[in-house]
């Protein structure tokens, strides 16, 4: 019975995230990543929306261990799906990519993407945004929560992904999507009901016959 009840859960998240998301692809999308050999994921960039009585730094600290922890879920989502045979590009180590890109200056010195991909030796960059109204990580979502209930149960989102090509300098895909999650949300969930229902449009991920 339990399982049954997490089933539906499960499948109403989708059905909202299905119903709800925008997504471009570009129509030589598919032959141009059939090109690609080597791929990154770019550190994401993480916004929280201020509340009074938390400390702007904490913000500030909070967002960069977010994108941390929402690259590193997109990039164990995509070594799962290469695994799996349904991804055929290299996909850099995401500790490789923020090294080289520290080590260009980035994000103190802004990097178009062309010097990205010089940067990094990559064929393709994977981007996105995030939009939290709260921390997603537990523990920091319950410290911040103290400070007199800054934060409800309920945090609004809004997600962007895309794929750039690095040859040719655009953007070959692109997801968007708003939605509302509950106490349960974790980086860990949120990335993989998106990149589920992304994959099926992906130009990288095989589709299935």
């Amino acid at each position: 019975m339990k399982h049954t009840f997490k089933a539906t859960i499960l499948g109403l998240t989708i059905l909202t995230l299905t119903s709800c998301a925008k997504v471009y692809y570009s129509p030589d999308a598919d032959a141009i990543a059939r090109k690609h050999q080597n791929i990154a994921i770019l550190p994401p960039s993480v916004s929280i929306a201020a509340r009074k009585k938390v400390d702007a730094e904490a913000i500030k600290e909070q967002q960069k261990t977010e994108s941390l922890n929402f690259q590193k879920e997109m990039y164990s989502w995509m070594l799962r799906r290469k695994s799996q045979g349904k991804i055929k590009q290299e996909i850099q180590d995401i500790e490789t990519t923020n090294a080289k890109l520290k080590k260009a200056g980035f994000p103190e010195t802004p990097l178009t993407l062309a010097e990205m991909c010089d940067v990094l030796k990559v064929d393709g960059l994977i981007s996105s945004n995030f939009a939290l109204s709260k921390p997603m990580s537990e523990g920091a979502a319950v410290a911040l929560a103290l400070l007199v209930g800054a934060y409800g149960a309920t945090n609004e989102i809004s997600v962007s992904v895309s794929i750039k090509d690095c040859s040719r300098g655009k953007i070959l895909w692109n997801y968007d999507h708003k939605f509302s999650g509950g106490i349960g949300s974790s980086p860990g969930r949120l990335v993989d009901g998106i990149m589920r229902q992304t994959s099926k449009r992906m130009p990288y991920c095989k589709k299935s016959k």
